[in-house]
């Protein structure tokens, strides 16, 4: 008696079957994640992304702390 060939289910693709990624996807992602980093945590600021040629260069993150603003002591107002 021979044993029927076990079929292959798609979770089970070895190597050969999944084709190379994409370089510029690759640098797109990872561009991506780099923004994604200099957003988290960022209450005021900016970030700006770098593009030459259509891929992004660089990212640039600034941020701005603000303090609370009091009024001083022994000064009024000026009023109108």
């Amino acid at each position: 008696m021979s044993r029927p060939e076990k079929e292959e289910s798609p979770m089970e693709k070895t190597r050969e079957d999944v084709p190379p990624p994409d370089p510029a996807l690759e640098r797109a992602n990872q561009a991506l994640d780099r923004i994604h980093a200099a957003l988290r945590g960022l209450r005021y600021g900016t970030v700006t992304a770098v593009v030459q040629d259509g891929v992004v260069v660089q990212v640039e993150r600034t941020e701005k702390i603000r303090f609370e603003q009091r009024p001083a002591r022994g000064r009024r107002e000026r009023g109108g």
